[in-house]
Parts: structure tokens; sequence; C-alpha cells
């Protein structure tokens, strides 16, 4: 990944907030909804404050992969994680880290789509 981009994200209510400390660890820029008191609040907050702030959205809120409502042309990009509640806190954890490793910049004016293995992007 370049110097030249800095990725930081927003992490919704709804993802482990384990999350955040695994992204800050990996050295990247993240704030949490709870941090940022909007626990509850409606996706819109959430997503103004990612958006004022130049952040990427990871959530697992399906209604943020509607690009109709959330353009991701017109957003600083939005991951939406689709892990089975099943599966362990870290087996998440791992999968949305290697996503960020994985398509990295490409994030930027991205929907991208998390599943176990896999990264889906549409602009």
């Amino acid at each position: 990944m370049g110097d030249s981009v800095t990725l930081r994200f927003l992490i919704d209510e709804d993802v482990p907030r384990s999350t955040t400390r695994v992204l800050r660890d990996a050295g990247f820029d993240v704030l949490n909804v709870h941090e940022a008191g909007l626990q509850g609040k409606s996706d819109d907050k959430v997503f103004e404050l990612a958006q004022s702030e130049n952040r990427l959205l990871i959530t697992c809120d399906m209604g943020f992969s509607n690009i109709l409502k959330f353009p991701p042309l017109e957003n600083h990009g939005i991951l939406v994680v689709r892990v089975p509640d099943s599966e362990p806190i870290d087996v998440f954890n791992r999968e949305v880290l290697n996503a960020v490793h994985q398509v990295g910049e490409n994030l930027f004016h991205h929907l991208a789509i998390v599943e176990i293995g896999k990264v889906r992007l549409r602009a």
C-alpha cells in the first residue's frame, strides 16, 4: 500500500469493539461509533460523520450496501462485513484486516462486501 493515502475508518456499532483495537494495532486511524457518541443514532448520522471526517465506514448493516442511497462514487468508501454470527470474533477481525490489506486504497469510493475468504468491490 502506498504512503500517499492514509486509510481512516469509522466502525459502526454492530461491529465487535475488538475490531477497533485490531485495526489500531495494525497502524490505522480508527474511530468507533461509541467513541463518537453516535451509539443508537441513525444510519444517516453515522454516514454523515464518516464523510465529514474522510473515513471509510466498516459495518455489518446491509442497509449501507444500498448503492442508490449510498452511491459509492459519492462517499469515502463502505466496507460491509458478511461474516456469520456463528464465527468466532477473531475470524471476523481477521477477515476485516485481510480485506483492508487486500484492497487498501481501492476502498475509496467503493462498496466492499467482505465474506470469509473473499472481498467483492463495487464502484
